[in-house]
């Protein structure tokens, strides 16, 4: 396959978007699924594409689904479609693959996270442009942690200090991205997971409000709220 090429930017946004979202209630596939009327895949793709660094954007979206993911996405940037896997982790793999070599910044981004500002995306790619192997966007952990054993017993308090929610784009060298990928044994809930497990450090940078991530019905609800801020 061919990606479609901006002449712009010198970054590649992966966007798995194959899962089923189950928590998310009955549907279709999470990523097609409405939010203010348009699917949470549009709006992710319309943010990714306002950022300047962006230079090519492909989507594995579910199997069935290519050719209908193709022509949506049409009118909003211009994205290369492959047929997502099974995992999370496989359908990074398969947009992975067609990224051309010469590309050496890629993001990974979830289109859960659809109201993620261009400005996340810029500031995740300018970190790893910087020299850093691989880059996340967090925030500070607000609720008390509590480790508990299989009965739901209390065995402690964790440090919220030292914990961060991480969102996403993640950000990598491709070099980097690709070898955690190919030495994977185990399917992890994130690249940077991955990377984590090759021995490589990763980043923490500033995250954002707007990047929550739309798992429950309620989640659909506060992004709906957040469209309609100035």
């Amino acid at each position: 396959m061919t990606a479609k090429l901006n002449a712009r930017g010198d970054v590649a946004v992966l966007v798995p978007a194959a899962g089923a979202g189950v928590r998310l209630g009955p549907g279709g596939p999470k990523a097609l699924r409405l939010l203010a009327g348009e699917p949470l895949l549009v709006h992710a793709i319309r943010r990714v594409a306002a950022s300047p660094s962006v230079r090519l954007i492909v989507v594995a979206a579910p199997a069935a689904e290519v050719e209908a993911v193709q022509a949506l996405l049409a009118p909003v940037a211009p994205v290369t479609v492959v047929a997502g896997g099974a995992e999370r982790q496989e359908s990074v793999g398969r947009a992975l693959a067609v990224v051309p070599p010469e590309i050496d910044i890629v993001l990974v981004h979830d289109a859960a996270r659809a109201l993620t500002p261009p400005e996340i995306v810029e500031s995740v790619a300018a970190a790893v442009r910087a020299g850093h192997p691989a880059v996340i966007p967090v925030l500070p952990v607000v609720d008390t942690i509590k480790e508990v054993d299989p009965g739901e017993t209390v065995l402690g308090t964790v440090d919220r200090s030292v914990l961060r929610s991480v969102q996403t784009p993640q950000g990598f060298r491709h070099s980097v991205l690709a070898a955690a990928h190919a030495s994977a044994a185990d399917p992890l809930t994130d690249d940077a997971g991955l990377v984590e497990k090759a021995g490589l450090p990763v980043t923490c940078i500033p995250g954002s409000d707007l990047a929550l991530k739309i798992t429950r019905p309620l989640d659909l609800v506060l992004a709906e709220a957040l469209l309609q801020l100035p």
